[in-house]
């Protein structure tokens, strides 16, 4: 089957300018600055990134995935599809959880169970169970998975489910997990301790399946300003950084001590809009007095507001070139994107015309919401977003938060308008199941759908690409979801980031595009 994540390009720069502090004495020990904290240890509470990141390193999933998002063979070593509707999974014989005990299909099936079902979750893993209708034990090392229907995305699903010890984590709260109470895994490092903003810490798993790392103890530390990191690495408190801003990337790729590590991301900006309710809880008229009807109901209002913002100016003056404008949810080299969504446009007079003809014509006021500590420059985009959008008439209150702070607020709807981001996997289905479709617990759809937007000719494209088989008749009802999406303007696209790490000299790090810092992924230089 030819795969979607084929095109993304990796590229490791070095070079010339600082000195830095001589090499740890401990060499096998490592030290990373990351740009955000993880919500919780707990594997299935929250789909973020971070938290993503963190549990790849405790808990393994039945498949794994490379830095380029190809699936590998994970806590299962083999699949095959038995039936249009049933995949069976074969699972390695010698794994053990850090407690000893041996894996067994009954781990994977009260996992599978208990991953959409997790209490009080900001975005759940509902997304990635949604296609599963039950489990079938067919003997300790066997399972089979049965779906409502055919399932061509199950395995890059999969991918983000980290495997529980049904004895450990059966009734298990989030609390035990980041306590450590129940932070018993199969993966490459156990949980020693995590101090949420301050650090978290691992060490080796001598009994991995895989093989031990080489490194000894982990120590993953939350840095959220970004000068802070890039000091942290050019003094040699740590041994790599994530999120390299793009003011310093001619400064570390010029430094002799340093290498650079960066690939194009599968992380798209976006803007919700509440486009839902009648009357929105963050959208007064220019006077403050709030309005009896929600303009961003109207999709005019909504591409006015795209028209407004210049992507362009966002990328090479707030972000040094360190991100691509965007057309559509996924990077236009990905298989399943659209030939006919160029980068959209920046156009201040077409977007007030289109305000006049919604009825609009003195604009209004809103709260733009939006992270201060997830992507790169991401305060300083919201005010230069909400500056753009003054010029249509429409008066931003820009509202920057920590990212934790933002989701769980956002997952409330207490915003209107909502700057945030999205990582996907390279597969169109990621953004579009959780940003897009409308919002269905029972389902799983539209988990991270914090505009309401619902589109039946939206949600039935997407729904005849999730039932497809055959791989270009999937990628063409993927592409036509996106269109119909975009010209609704259900989530206004903005740009698509370059990821960026760097780390000491003597160290290489494969840079991922689904963003993730894994110290799985960094290896002395040979």
């Amino acid at each position: 089957m030819r795969h979607p994540f084929a095109a993304l390009r990796g590229l490791v720069l070095a070079g010339a300018v600082l000195a830095l502090a001589p090499v740890p004495a401990a060499a096998a020990d490592i030290k990373i600055a990351v740009r955000t904290d993880a919500s919780s240890i707990d594997p299935h509470y929250h789909v973020y990134v971070p938290n993503l990141a963190v549990s790849r390193h405790i808990f393994d999933a039945l498949v794994l995935s490379d830095p380029r998002g190809r699936i590998l063979p994970g806590l299962a070593r083999s699949w095959r599809v038995v039936g249009e509707t049933t995949w069976e999974f074969t699972l390695r014989p010698d794994v053990t959880f850090h407690d000893g005990q041996p894996l067994t299909a009954a781990d994977v099936a009260f996992t599978l169970a208990r991953a959409p079902n997790v209490p009080n979750s900001p975005s759940s893993f509902s997304q990635y169970t949604k296609l599963i209708e039950h489990t079938e034990i067919v003997d300790p090392h066997t399972i089979r998975i049965h779906t409502k229907g055919p399932a061509p995305t199950l395995l890059v699903d999969l991918q983000n489910i980290g495997i529980l010890s049904k004895a450990v984590a059966d009734g298990a709260t989030t609390a035990d997990f980041n306590a450590g109470r129940a932070t018993i895994g199969t993966g490459p490092y156990r949980f020693v301790a995590w101090k949420p903003g301050d650090s978290l810490q691992l060490v080796k798993n001598p009994a991995y399946w895989a093989g031990a790392e080489p490194w000894d103890h982990v120590t993953i530390r939350p840095v959220q300003n970004d000068g802070a990191r890039v000091a942290a690495i050019l003094s040699g408190d740590v041994d790599m950084i994530e999120g390299v801003p793009g003011v310093d990337r001619a400064r570390i790729a010029a430094n002799p001590d340093l290498a650079l590590a960066e690939c194009d991301a599968f992380r798209i900006i976006y803007i919700h809009m509440d486009s839902a309710r009648d009357i929105s809880p963050q959208i007064t008229d220019n006077t403050g007095k709030p309005l009896e009807r929600n303009p961003l109901k109207d999709a005019r209002v909504r591409r006015a507001i795209s028209l407004a913002i210049n992507r362009p100016a966002l990328v090479e003056r707030l972000l040094s070139g360190q991100a691509h404008a965007a057309g559509q949810y996924v990077p236009p080299d990905i298989a399943g994107a659209s030939p006919n969504l160029p980068p959209l446009p920046f156009d201040p007079e077409l977007a007030r015309r289109l305000m006049r003809e919604a009825g609009w014509p003195d604009g209004f006021s809103i709260v733009l919401a939006s992270s201060n500590d997830r992507f790169p420059s991401d305060a300083q985009v919201a005010q230069a977003a909400g500056q753009m959008l003054a010029r249509i008439g429409i008066k931003a209150d820009v509202q920057t938060m920590p990212a934790a702070m933002l989701f769980s607020r956002g997952s409330k709807l207490e915003f209107s308008v909502m700057l945030s981001g999205w990582v996907g996997n390279g597969e169109p289905s990621s953004p579009m199941v959780a940003l897009l479709a409308t919002f269905d617990p029972k389902t799983g759809m539209g988990p991270s759908n914090r505009g309401r937007w619902s589109n039946a000719a939206f949600d039935a494209a997407l729904g005849s690409a999730l039932r497809t088989l055959d791989d270009r008749k999937r990628e063409a009802f993927y592409a036509q979801a996106a269109e119909i999406a975009v010209a609704d303007m259900g989530v206004i696209p903005v740009y698509f980031t370059i990821n960026s790490w760097a780390t000491r000299k003597a160290l290489a790090y494969d840079a991922r595009g689904d963003e993730m810092s894994l110290v799985t992924g960094l290896r002395p230089q040979p």
